[in-house]
């Protein structure tokens, strides 16, 4: 099974991914842990790239290009090689984030976005992708709360943000089969319990 987070940052959804993550491993099933970009020696050189300030220039289509080229790298050497052994590989994104980030935010052409996402992942999609929901406002104050600094990408305006958390509430229309869109307000004990019945639906053996 290949399993997915999406959502802005401060929405929960790493803890959420490491959440499953550990409790998958101590029902000890054969389960692991990625992220986007990075998740192997080149990608995680490329996520270096990406999220250095000192890249203030860099062009949107540059930036998509990358985050897919890192993408590619991941999905050929670990996350096919793992399902092919039939784990489960849980990644904390994936190529919704380049469609709701660089797309949606970044005006890049939605059918542009749509065939290099196809080759990046080598048309490999998630079996079920977890959307964590929070608005701008809450992201905000998460980050306030957590004295949290801000990358490359999280440097970007409001207004960037807010057209990506529209394009993620779009996709999850568009992908009802796919995504659960999840209340991050929730507390993380509510949000993981919700995410575990919701795989116990899917599979018995969770």
């Amino acid at each position: 099974m290949f399993i997915t987070f999406e959502g802005i940052d401060l929405s929960g959804k790493s803890t959420q991914a490491k959440l499953l993550y550990d409790y998958l491993r101590r029902r000890k099933h054969k389960v692991i842990l990625v992220r986007e970009p990075g998740g192997t020696y080149t990608s995680e050189r490329i996520r270096d790239i990406l999220l250095d300030k000192s890249h203030k220039k860099m062009n949107a289509l540059t930036e998509f290009l990358l985050f897919s080229a890192s993408r590619h790298q991941l999905t050929e050497e670990v996350i096919k090689p793992h399902l092919q052994k039939r784990y489960i590989v849980i990644c904390d994104r994936y190529y919704d984030s380049s469609t709701a980030y660089q797309g949606y935010g970044g005006k890049i052409e939605m059918s542009t976005i749509e065939e290099i996402n196809k080759i990046a992942s080598n048309k490999l999609n998630p079996d079920i992708t977890f959307f964590v929901d929070i608005d701008m406002a809450e992201s905000s104050r998460r980050r306030t709360a957590m004295k949290k600094s801000r990358d490359r990408m999280e440097s970007k305006k409001s207004a960037y943000f807010k057209k990506v958390i529209a394009g993620y509430r779009k996709l999850a229309v568009l992908n009802k089969n796919r995504f659960l869109k999840l209340n991050g307000s929730k507390s993380i004990e509510e949000l993981q319990t919700e995410i575990l019945n919701t795989l116990r639906k899917r599979n018995t053996n969770v």
